[in-house]
This record gives C-alpha cells, sequence and structure tokens, in this order.
C-alpha cells in the first residue's frame, strides 16, 4: 500500500469514527426525549454498528498482515 493510500484510508477511517461519535451523541439526546420514534432510533442504532463494522474492516485493511 503506497503512502497516498494509508493516508486516505487513514482519513477515511476517522471521518466515520466522527460520525459515529455524533451518531452517538444524537442517540443519547433522543434517549431523554419521550416523543421519540422508536423506528428512528433503531435506524440511527444500525447506522451506527455498520459504521463501527466499516472502521474495523478498513483498521484491518491499514495494518499489515502479521502471520505472513
Amino acid at each position: 500500500m503506497s503512502d497516498d493510500q494509508g493516508s486516505e484510508l487513514s482519513q477515511r477511517i476517522e471521518d466515520l469514527k466522527g460520525e459515529h461519535r455524533a451518531l452517538d451523541q444524537e442517540l443519547r439526546s433522543m434517549a431523554d426525549d419521550p416523543l421519540v420514534d422508536d423506528l428512528q432510533i433503531q435506524r440511527l442504532k444500525k447506522r451506527k454498528l455498520f459504521l463501527k463494522d466499516s472502521i474495523a474492516h478498513l483498521e484491518s485493511n491499514l495494518m499489515p498482515d502479521m502471520t505472513a
């Protein structure tokens, strides 16, 4: 992997982490509101999980394979 690819990948990971943190904060603020739609909360939680999985996948691509 070239330095440019690694840098782009690192930036993408940071962007996803930022979105993950924003969703986490939004979910916490929604928890205090009794009028929040449960379906909306469920969608946000699924998106948050998708982001977490995406981050883990990209981080695994960033790290060299240690078993080689």
